[in-house]
């Protein structure tokens, strides 16, 4: 409308936080105050402006109600944001010295990254879908359950992880590290070396190239979901007995049953065949005598003999993550803090 001013009272239906409002409401959501700007007519607009509250609450169906509610929860939702943005990067700093601290452990006894691999698989194969019991709750560490006949020879890797938790827990601001969090974590790291190992052994043992290949072409990048998941809580109990195959001595069907009985199947035991044992070339001779693990085996054997490995590295760290929170509550505000308040009062000009 030429010549008029409009004052435009926003929707109630803003952004996250805001209140919603009913159904009937939704019809006056975006209302408009006109003015004629004419000659003569600058009165008549500014007593528009002045209506007061609750002419306006009358007429335009709570559009100054909904300015004030926007405005103040716009300000709650900054702060409400600032908080989150505070708590992800403590968080993700903490995650990051927690790898850096398992990743000087596991250099330092590299013999032990397959028990790794398998303690982690263990910890998370008692899963039960039935009862919504087990899974990576960090039980394995329990006497009760990490001397039972399948952990047989876990135990020196557990006892690397109880050694880096002391130290993870003496600089953490936010708590100390749960198991659970701690044998899922290790096992990446775990995982990362094997794959930087086999860039480097494609330079012919360059580190410096094989670090720059594993950059440009590795699978680094494909780890944000599971990074997201931090925050499993520890259980006290061990988890019943009887839910983990002895790997080295189970057929490929009770590995696949197994698999399936957690919603997984025979293509991500191909893809884990390092996890069930030392002998990685050993399990899959075994599984490829399968019919239906045979066609992922060699998919991804041919795939470790490429430059950048992307089908397995890629399929592994996905049924790596599927496994790490089954049946698992995450809590996404462990290990954060309050941060220190400065007293402006005290500071020295």
């Amino acid at each position: 409308m030429a010549g008029a001013t409009f004052l435009s009272a926003p929707t109630l239906l803003g952004p996250r936080g805001l209140p919603s409002v009913s159904p009937p409401a939704r019809r006056h959501a975006h209302i408009q105050v006109c003015c004629q700007a004419k000659a003569g007519g600058s009165e008549a607009c500014e007593e528009a402006l002045r209506l007061r509250r609750r002419d306006l609450i009358g007429g335009c169906f709570g559009a100054t109600v909904g300015l004030e509610i926007a405005e103040a929860s716009t300000r709650s939702t900054g702060v409400a944001a600032a908080a989150d943005l505070i708590e992800r990067r403590q968080r993700s700093e903490f995650q990051s010295s927690i790898k850096s601290t398992l990743t000087a452990a596991i250099e330092a006894k590299p013999e032990l990254v397959p028990s790794l691999l398998t303690l982690a698989l263990n910890d998370a194969i008692t899963y039960d879908k039935a009862t919504k019991t087990g899974g990576p709750n960090g039980s394995i560490r329990l006497s009760a359950e990490i001397s039972r006949p399948e952990n047989s020879g876990l135990s020196a890797a557990l006892d690397l992880l109880v050694e880096a938790k002391k130290e993870i827990d003496s600089y953490s601001k936010g708590g100390p590290l749960s198991f659970a969090d701690l044998i899922q974590i290790a096992a990446s790291q775990a995982l990362k070396k094997t794959f930087l190992d086999a860039a480097i052994a494609k330079t012919g043992g360059n580190q410096e190239k094989g670090r720059t290949l594993y950059s440009a072409y590795g699978s680094s990048g494909q780890w944000g979901f599971f990074d997201k998941i931090f925050g499993r809580e520890d259980a006290q109990e061990p988890d019943p007995e009887g839910r983990v195959p002895q790997w080295g001595s189970a057929s490929v069907q009770e590995m696949k049953d197994k698999f399936i009985a957690v919603g997984l199947g025979p293509r991500q035991v191909a893809v884990m065949s390092a996890f069930f044992g030392p002998d990685q070339a050993a399990t899959e001779e075994k599984l490829i005598a399968d019919p239906d693990c045979r066609p992922w085996v060699e998919k991804y054997q041919r795939s470790r003999e490429t430059v950048s490995r992307t089908d397995y590295e890629v399929d592994l760290i996905t049924a790596v993550t599927k496994l790490s929170y089954l049946g698992q509550k995450i809590n996404y505000e462990a290990y954060t803090y309050p941060k220190q308040k400065i007293n402006l009062g005290k500071l020295k000009l």
